[in-house]
């Protein structure tokens, strides 16, 4: 079974990074820290890839695209989680 970490990592990633990515580097990236099978699960949406939770955060506003590339949006969903590893 994939281990499955909630979208709030990713989100956290970028925030500590304080830089901007490319869509290509920002997978990269996500692939490093989670690994190449690792899924990923919000609020709403389980079993995303790591391309398809990006999808999802651009289409929800929390990964926006700035002069220097893609940076985590600046908010979240505004509750806490019992994160699933």
């Amino acid at each position: 079974m994939n281990e499955s970490f909630h979208g709030h990592d990713v989100m956290q990633m970028m925030s500590d990074a304080d830089r901007g990515y490319t869509r290509e580097s920002l997978l990269a990236a996500i692939e490093t820290r989670f690994g190449a099978t690792a899924r990923f699960h919000t609020c709403s949406a389980e079993g995303m890839t790591g391309a398809e939770l990006l999808d999802f955060l651009l289409a929800r506003g929390k990964v926006v695209e700035a002069d220097d590339g893609l940076r985590f949006g600046g908010h979240t969903c505004g509750h806490e989680h019992e994160h699933k590893h």
